[in-house]
């Protein structure tokens, strides 16, 4: 069996320092926001180019925290438009809700799955004051073109960089330095995935993260000294230290991701597959290798013959939610159709060479 993602294989190589780090937090006695935690966040705001991090407790909260920081700063009052892809997993809009402003879905690009540019500007207003570019797959959005759109408009760019640890634009710049602030996700199955949850928010505003920092714990700028309302929402200690275990080796298991995708891209020849639009840059880094095929059942049901596994990223677009009923009654016709014919297929850096060509083949012959 071709698992889609063997989590035990692709952590297996770093299982003698993961108990290094392990006794040594058992031995330090300290657990919440200590020496990992602010290593990490130094080391991590270095690889993304940023002078700011701030460990939170998931992708969600990091992007939430955002949102509530620029509301103490008067960037952002309840409300507020925000500007966000049709197609992008759920947490990105929930937290927009959650923070009480209001997300603006935009139509979804067939190519690559980001913005339709000429739908973004049907839809901005005079509420509208951020635009949250997603990050999808492990691809950078257009990030050119939407700073341009943003100067224009006067709009704040919070990134969701939760699929793109370390994709680079053309300059060199990370994910995570390609607007105002940035949320990411450390979930398990990510390219820099913790053993649980965790997330961070980048950004070079000093008083925005200034903000983030006292709102992820209780609102607190000093011990029992609560400035604002806040959430307790921390980076974990022992996560933390995981992550300062993999974060050096981000960059040669993303050119994996790179190479394997390069394969993919290359011998999968079936008019039946539509392949994912990648331009051999490293502004993909492959979180995910996504599939488009118009019977997607058939199309599982015949990997899954040949033991290999699938996953939907993901099967029901955000407006067709139930926890989003309030969009029910908006049409989204092209992010529909990517939400009907998405499959990813395996691809991580734990892939042999023959797994991968027991992929290609059986797509072939579908």
């Amino acid at each position: 069996m071709i698992p889609f993602l063997d989590l035990k294989k692709a952590n297996e190589p770093y299982e003698a320092e993961f108990k290094t780090v392990f006794q040594d937090f058992l031995e330090s006695g300290y657990y919440i926001l200590g020496n990992q935690t602010r290593l990490f966040e130094t080391n991590f705001a270095t690889f993304c180019g940023v002078n700011h991090c701030i460990g939170v407790g998931n992708g969600l909260d990091a992007l939430r925290i955002i949102l509530e920081g620029y509301k103490v700063l008067g960037r952002l009052t309840l409300g507020d438009e925000v500007l966000v892809a049709s197609n992008t997993f759920i947490a990105t809009i929930l937290a927009i809700q959650q923070a009480g402003l209001r997300a603006v879905l935009v139509e979804a690009d067939t190519k690559t799955y980001n913005f339709d540019f000429s739908d973004l500007a049907r839809k901005i207003s005079a509420k509208t004051k951020a635009i949250m570019p997603v990050h999808l797959y492990g691809q950078l959005a257009p990030m050119n073109f939407i700073n341009e759109f943003a100067k224009d408009n006067e709009l704040l760019i919070i990134e969701d960089a939760a699929q793109a640890h370390g994709a680079k634009d053309e300059s060199g710049k990370r994910a995570g330095s390609l607007g105002d602030a940035a949320a990411f996700s450390f979930y398990p199955t990510k390219n820099l995935g913790a053993m649980g949850d965790g997330g961070a928010i980048t950004t070079n505003d000093k008083a925005l993260a200034k903000i983030c920092a006292k709102l992820r714990n209780y609102g607190t700028s000093s011990k029992y000294v609560n400035d604002e309302v806040g959430f307790n929402s921390r980076l974990d200690e022992l996560q933390a230290a995981f992550l300062n275990v993999k974060l050096p080796y981000l960059e040669i298991e993303n050119q994996k991701r790179r190479d394997l995708a390069k394969r993919y891209l290359a011998e999968i020849v079936n008019p039946k597959v539509m392949l994912p639009v990648y331009d051999g840059s490293e502004n993909h880094v492959f979180h995910l290798f996504v599939l488009r095929v118009s019977d997607r059942t058939s199309f599982i049901e015949h990997l899954l013959v040949s033991d290999i596994g699938t996953l939907i990223h993901y099967p029901i677009a955000p407006h067709q939610q139930k926890a989003l009923s309030n969009y029910k009654q908006y049409s989204f016709p092209v992010s529909e159709q990517i939400h009907r014919e998405v499959v990813s297929i395996p691809l991580s850096p734990v892939l042999t060479s023959e797994e991968v060509t027991k992929v290609i083949e059986t797509i072939n012959s579908y």
